[in-house]
């Protein structure tokens, strides 16, 4: 990739303030940029590193205003961040990308392929399996049989895609994920635990991507439907017949019990739990390590805690919380100190009946 900040500003619909030949050939954060990259600036917080910079240009907000003198080539755009995510977009899709079967991936016979697609050495795909054009299987993938991959789908290597799994356009599963496994599904008796089969399926809408040893299972009947645009980090886990509603984001290591319906668009930040059975309203936020018991019905609302609260409510009880060591400890003083009084009072008493 070789731009000038002039080039990129076109594009972006941005404008540039400074030299608008400098050449850009590629990337680098604002606090280790080096001469020939260009960086961003979104987060005031790095502020400070824009003025010491050696990055030949820097994305800023249209309505930035510096506080100290610039060296560097600024490009300003409505939004520094999704700007930056715009063009890392088109450098990726730049690249030369592989075409073809390797005589080394097995493929079913009855396998219907589309075009432009790739499928790399030592992958799986079962029979009647569809894939759509522009796939990208990269190797040792398996795919079972009569999964429907649609088109620009990208599948990282080691992933599994198990039985009967529909995937839409544009979807991306990262290495390791387990689309299609089991629920967690058992019938407890006396003499112990019977698998009840799991004879669903997945359902992942377009725009959608797994992150790596994530895991989406199926249902035990019906299907596990994860909606259009929702991205999902490393090490989640979506239990059977979970519902997760459009551009909802779950960050790593959280867990979504069996048959909750989460709402659109909202944040699961690192480490919730959710409990079964459950609903979440529209645009609802979890902040990290949340604990979720009950139905969230109120939309546009941030909870925090476990078991969750509403975020203002929690904090309060947080710093409480915090103080708890000294309360109890002048409890333990007012305690004796009424103690005493008692004591005085008594003898105040005792002295007076004496009379």
């Amino acid at each position: 990739m070789k731009f000038t900040a002039q080039e990129i500003a076109r594009h972006l619909g941005g404008t540039v303030e400074g030299n608008p030949d400098v050449v850009l050939s590629d990337f680098s954060s604002i606090e280790k940029g080096y001469e020939g990259t260009l960086s961003f600036l979104s987060n005031m917080q790095y502020e400070s590193f824009l003025y010491s910079t050696k990055s030949s240009a820097v994305l800023v907000n249209a309505d930035f205003e510096p506080t100290q003198e610039v060296q560097t080539t600024l490009i300003r755009v409505p939004n520094a961040y999704t700007a930056l995510a715009d063009l890392l977009k088109l450098r990726n899709d730049s690249e030369e990308r592989p075409v073809g079967v390797s005589p080394l991936a097995f493929v079913d016979p009855t396998v219907q392929i589309g075009k432009e697609c790739y499928i790399g050495p030592f992958s799986y795909i079962g029979r009647d399996t569809v894939i759509g054009d522009g796939v990208r299987i990269w190797p040792n993938t398996f795919v079972g049989g009569r999964v429907a991959i649609g088109a620009r789908t990208c599948i990282y290597s080691m992933a599994v895609i198990c039985d009967h799994t529909e995937i839409g356009e544009r979807c991306v599963i990262h290495s390791g994920a387990v689309i299609g496994g089991d629920g967690f599904g058992f019938a407890p008796d006396a003499e112990g635990y019977h698998k009840i089969p799991q004879t669903g399926r997945v359902i992942l809408q377009d725009d959608v991507e797994i992150g790596a040893n994530a895991c989406v299972d199926r249902a035990v009947m019906d299907a596990t439907i994860i909606y259009k645009g929702v991205k999902i980090d490393n090490l989640v886990q979506i239990a059977h017949n979970c519902e997760v509603h459009e551009h909802t984001a779950i960050a790593a290591q959280s867990g979504v019990a069996g048959s909750t319906t989460i709402g659109p668009w909202n944040v699961l930040a690192g480490q919730v739990g959710v409990a079964g059975h459950l609903k979440t309203a529209s645009h609802v936020t979890l902040a990290a390590q949340t604990g979720v018991v009950g139905n969230i019905n109120q939309p546009n609302t941030v909870w925090f805690g476990s078991p969750a609260q509403p975020h203002l409510k929690a904090m309060k009880a947080s710093a409480k919380f915090i103080k708890l060591p000294e309360m109890d400890r002048e409890l333990y003083l007012l305690r004796k100190e009424v103690e005493a009084l008692k004591a005085e009072l008594n003898s105040l008493k005792e002295k007076r009946d004496d009379k």
